[in-house]
């Protein structure tokens, strides 16, 4: 288990150290190919080295648990990274957008040059991040995988773009590419603030339907009723239901057990990783607050 975390962090690490050096690269090159395009990509990887760091970070404080200070452990911490990266690129991709506009009347002519060279250097710098990340494990890796895949294909529409300027005087091309990249990043980025905020308001998983989960205890013999059910996620993955279960009162502690068990197993099945359960009897008065 040991070598598999550091397998994985390892890998994420060097995509991270791939991705940053080649965004300072990317700074520099935009800035002499006088292109918009490629600073607007260099705002995408400064956001996928950012993500990447948080990420590698994260992988390895998760090591640690869960302790007095975090009693459920330090998941959440991944939502106040991805909250600051989406903050951001919010901000770059608007500074992007304010100066990427008035080119759209009067397009400069970008070295196209130039641009293929940074081009084909971002696909096969992304690509041998992807190819790295691809075998991994981890949810994280599978994530950052596709992010990066994302990012290669980018610089595939950035390369055709270069290649047609180089040989027809279109200069329009590389604002267009850069409010497309821009726009790209904006909608990533509130696809990820709308995701963080729902668990951090304790939102129930998306993926999950709580009333299908309480049909499924509800079909089990020993269970008279159900009430009062909460379920959220700690960081999108981790999931934690909390339960009132009404039994008949002669049930010994030996029989409760054996329902506890089963009841976890079969939400463990619906992807529910931490479960509470309260047990009462129809004689016992609840404060119901059910959904």
């Amino acid at each position: 288990m040991g070598h598999d975390h550091h397998h994985n962090t390892g890998n994420i690490r060097l995509a991270f150290l791939i991705n940053l050096t080649f965004t300072v690269i990317e700074v520099i090159g935009g800035l002499l190919t006088n292109s918009m395009a490629i600073i607007s990509d260099a705002l995408h990887d400064l956001g996928d080295s950012l993500s990447l760091g948080l990420a590698w970070y994260f992988q390895k404080l998760s090591a640690r648990g869960r302790d007095k200070n975090f009693s459920y452990g330090y998941r959440r911490f991944s939502l106040l990274g991805a909250i600051i990266n989406a903050v951001i690129l919010l901000i770059g991709s608007v500074f992007i957008i304010y100066h990427t506009l008035p080119r759209l009347l009067d397009p400069p002519n970008p070295d196209a040059q130039g641009m293929i060279g940074l081009a084909i250097l971002g696909v096969i710098m992304n690509g041998v991040a992807v190819l790295k990340l691809k075998k991994g494990h981890s949810i994280n890796e599978r994530v950052i995988y596709l992010h990066l895949l994302e990012d290669v294909l980018g610089w595939v529409a950035v390369l055709i773009g270069a290649v047609v300027m180089y040989f027809y005087d279109v200069p329009v091309i590389d604002p267009i590419l850069s409010l497309l990249i821009s726009g790209f990043i904006l909608f990533n980025v509130f696809t990820s603030l709308r995701k963080s905020f729902r668990i951090i308001l304790q939102a129930t998983p998306e993926d999950i339907e709580i009333r299908d989960l309480k049909q499924r205890i509800m079909e089990l013999p020993e269970v008279e009723d159900v009430h009062d059910c909460h379920l959220w996620t700690m960081d999108g993955e981790y999931n934690i239901f909390t339960i009132h279960l009404v039994v008949h009162k002669d049930k010994t502690l030996e029989e409760l057990g054996t329902m506890k068990t089963a009841i976890k197993q079969l939400l463990r099945d619906q992807k529910v990783d931490h479960v509470t359960i309260e047990f009462e009897t129809k004689e016992e008065q609840c404060e119901r607050s059910d959904v």
